[in-house]
């Protein structure tokens, strides 16, 4: 089987003669490029083999690509695969993440039940990237779609994903932005009291668009994504949102949990 993960060696090999030429760069793109969905979990072994690399040149891309949360490691297979901010290196990568796929016919279903619009969130770096997204029939529905960013602690689904971590990670998560931090920790308190009573965010009833807000954890992942569903205040109320549209959205969330943990045997 020839080699992956690099271009042609003529063209390589001109470039990598070139001193802005970063080879240890390059290395660890071809270690993430020898992963697909046939290839979805992978030994140092079989990945030094695609690669051409010397296997203690893999072990150490791999450990560092785990650090910065672009691959996850299974201790128990003691295989690598593929982690969610990968997802930030390309749209082509978001609208074929596997999760995302899995995900969309539940979340359709919630959008068609609310006519409202439905969308799954990972946070990077301090914003939130969709990685699906459906619609109902409704005229009106809120119009972000696959790729969208919307910033992590000014964002319902943002501010989500920040109440499902741990202090210490979401302490770090709001050191890393830049936010505003007096009205955005404000906004950040009232969606924790919202999330500890009812166990969702929800948008103001000021705001002319009504968004209810779940975090979301995959097993195996370090990484929390947000689910949420939004659409004109109008319809979407507040007390909509309370009563109906948050509990469905929470009993969707866990629909999708298991199903990706059937699916990908994770």
């Amino acid at each position: 089987m020839s080699r992956i993960g690099r271009p042609a060696k003529r063209n390589r090999a001109a470039y990598e003669e070139d001193r802005r030429f970063v080879s240890a760069l390059a290395r660890g793109l071809d270690v993430l490029r020898c992963f697909s969905a046939s290839r979805e979990w992978l030994p140092n072994k079989e990945i030094a083999r695609l690669t051409g690399l010397p296997k203690t040149t893999i072990s150490r891309l791999t450990f560092t690509l785990t650090a910065l949360g672009y691959l996850r490691y299974s201790s128990e297979r003691e295989l690598y695969a593929l982690d969610l901010p990968v997802l930030g290196l390309g749209h082509r990568a978001l609208a074929h993440f596997e999760v995302g796929r899995i995900a969309r016919p539940f979340m359709q279903e919630l959008a068609d039940s609310a006519m409202a619009a439905v969308s799954l969130g990972v946070r990077h770096g301090d914003v939130v990237i969709y990685v699906a997204h459906c619609r109902s029939s409704a005229p009106l529905t809120v119009g972000l779609d696959i790729g969208a960013r919307l910033p992590l602690a000014k964002s319902i689904i943002g501010r989500a994903i920040l109440c499902g971590m741990t202090e210490e990670a979401r302490q770090a998560a709001l050191a890393a932005s830049d936010a505003e931090r007096k009205h955005d920790l404000g906004q950040i308190k009232i969606a924790r009291a919202e999330f500890s009573q009812h166990g969702f965010v929800m948008s103001d009833e000021k705001d002319d668009v009504g968004v209810v807000a779940v975090p979301l954890q995959i097993d195996g992942s370090r990484d929390l994504l947000g689910l949420n569903c939004g659409g004109p205040a109008a319809s979407l109320t507040r007390d909509r949102l309370l009563r109906e549209i948050g509990p469905q959205l929470g009993d969707t969330a866990e629909r999708i949990k298991a199903a990706v943990r059937s699916r990908l045997d994770i």
